[in-house]
Formats: structure tokens, C-alpha cells, sequence
């Protein structure tokens, strides 16, 4: 095994802090990954990971060894992409996750457009509403939407969702019409449970700088934004649902936004990756060209 071989092995089990994992990740028996390891080890003349039963952590020298590592890993990659064309451009294999309305909706009628822009990168893109693990995963980074957890992952904020309160025709016309938040009282609304967490969504609304919330009673709860939409459509309820998710809905005049003075503070979008340094060129241009199509797709002021 080469050293740039050795390099991307030893990076990965510091990622994953196991050697299974690591070895699941790349493909590879575990047997080779710690052998690979322990040559490295034995090239630098220095020990690079504490190993227990459970976990798998960097020395001091292991931890200064890794951040080269990465140097070194994406030179590697910038430079073979060099040599193959007369004028560089990015190429490589980008794995990238985000949520299933994003990724059908929005991303995935833009993408066209990248791939004729950079056509020596190739985009493995899962869309999924669950929480990836990027390192075990290999996944370079994911889009989400919402309050982040703590985590260990860069977080680059690229934009916030417009929020809007919607109900059908057919259900305003037999309820009324809300004008305030006090008039919610009595209105029927669709519940939207998390489906990582279960957690219900309360509805909230912004009052000039004040965030209020208020927990409805709730007929019917559902858990997909497909089916949050579909029930809506049924005329269940009132609904509070990104403006980009129902446009089309609302252009045909299957859904009308209701108290519009009164919406949900937006939400927030955000990629997530694994490191802050060395970023692969064929990262830096999705993540220009992805943080352009949220913002202009997502995340403009829905017409009141």
C-alpha cells in the first residue's frame, strides 16, 4: 500500500474512532486497516492512536499527522485531476444528503445545470429526511433544515425558509377565515410530528419581535411532509409549511395563505460537513452553486 493509501486509511479510522467502522467505510477486511495503521506507524516512527475495546482516539502526534493528512490527501486530488486535464477543473465523486422536498423539488431540477458547468464531477445525491451519519456514511455533507443539535460537523449556514400558514378553499370556506392568532381557537389543525424525534411542532407566529406558540388541538397528526400537505389539500386543517413547499398549490389556487401578518419566525438552512480545512475544489463549487439555488429557490419572501 502506498502512502497516500496509508494516509486515507489512518484519516478514516481517526474519523470513524473504530476500526470496524472504518474498515466498513472503505471496503476493506478489518485485518488491512489495522495492518495499514500499524505500517504507517511504523514509517513515522512514532505511535498515532490510543486503542481500547470501545474506541479508537489520536496521540498528540496522531492528532498533528491527521491534520496533514487532509492536506495532503486533497493536494493529491487536486493534482491528479491536473495532470488528466489541460485546463483544470473539479472532478471527483461528491456524496452529498438532504431532505426529501429539497432534493426533489428544488435540487434536483437545478443539478442539470452544475453537471453541464463542472462535467468531470459526479453527485451521489440521497434524499432522506433522517439523520446521517457523514463520516460512517461517506457522505461529504448534508443540507439541513431547522435548530442543529450540538455537533462535532462544520455547520455554514446558507439561508432560512420562509414559513406560511395555508388551509384549502373548501375549509375556509366552512370554517371562516383566521385574521389574528386568538381566532385559532376552534380551528381545526394538522399536527406534524418529527419523524426522528416524534416531537409534535407547536404553531408558532412572530408579533414584531416577540416569538409566540401555542399548542392546538389536533384530529389528525402526521409524520411526512407528503402527507402534510395531502391532508391539508383534503381540507383537514390549517397547516404552517415553507412557502416553497406549496407554491405550486397556491399558484393554482388549491391552497390561500391565512394571516399572513402573523407567520413562524423562518428556518434556518444549513451545511453541514466534516472538516473546516482542506476542502476538495469539487466541495467549494457545490457548496457556492447549492447556497445560490436555496437561496433563490427557498428562501425569498412568499407573495401576501
Amino acid at each position: 500500500m502506498d502512502r497516500i493509501d496509508l494516509f486515507r486509511v489512518f484519516a478514516r479510522v481517526v474519523e470513524c474512532a473504530n476500526f470496524t467502522r472504518a474498515a466498513d467505510t472503505l471496503g476493506m477486511p478489518r485485518s488491512s486497516v489495522s495492518a495499514a495503521v500499524q505500517e504507517l506507524e511504523s514509517r513515522v516512527g512514532t505511535r498515532l492512536l490510543n486503542r481500547t475495546t470501545r474506541k479508537v482516539t489520536t496521540t498528540q502526534d496522531g492528532a498533528a499527522l491527521y491534520e496533514r493528512c487532509l492536506r495532503l490527501i486533497a493536494d493529491v486530488e487536486e493534482t491528479e485531476n491536473l495532470f488528466r486535464h489541460a485546463t483544470f477543473t473539479p472532478g471527483g465523486t461528491l456524496r452529498v444528503d438532504m431532505p426529501g422536498r429539497i432534493g426533489r423539488l428544488i435540487v434536483a431540477p437545478a443539478l442539470p445545470a452544475f453537471l453541464d458547468a463542472y462535467p468531470q464531477i459526479n453527485v451521489e445525491l440521497g434524499v432522506t429526511d433522517r439523520a446521517v451519519d457523514l463520516v460512517e456514511e461517506r457522505v461529504d455533507c448534508a443540507l439541513r433544515v431547522g435548530e442543529l443539535e450540538d455537533s462535532r460537523l462544520i455547520a455554514r449556514p446558507i439561508g432560512q425558509l420562509t414559513l406560511i400558514n395555508v388551509a384549502s378553499p373548501g375549509y375556509l370556506a366552512r370554517h371562516g377565515v383566521p385574521r389574528h392568532p386568538d381566532d385559532l381557537v376552534g380551528h381545526a389543525h394538522i399536527g406534524y410530528a418529527s419523524p426522528s424525534s416524534g416531537r409534535l411542532a407547536p404553531w408558532h407566529w412572530q408579533d414584531g419581535d416577540t416569538l409566540h406558540a401555542l399548542e392546538p388541538g389536533r384530529r389528525v397528526t402526521v409524520n411526512n411532509a407528503e402527507a402534510y400537505i395531502a391532508c391539508c389539500l383534503a381540507g383537514l386543517g390549517l397547516i404552517q409549511i415553507p412557502a416553497y413547499d406549496v407554491d405550486v398549490h397556491i399558484r393554482a389556487g388549491e391552497l390561500v395563505e391565512v394571516m399572513p401578518a402573523y407567520r413562524a419566525a423562518p428556518m434556518p438552512v444549513t451545511l453541514l460537513y466534516p472538516h473546516r480545512q482542506h476542502l476538495s475544489r469539487r466541495f467549494q463549487v457545490f457548496a457556492a452553486w447549492l447556497e445560490e439555488v436555496v437561496r433563490r429557490q427557498c428562501c425569498m419572501d412568499a407573495p401576501r
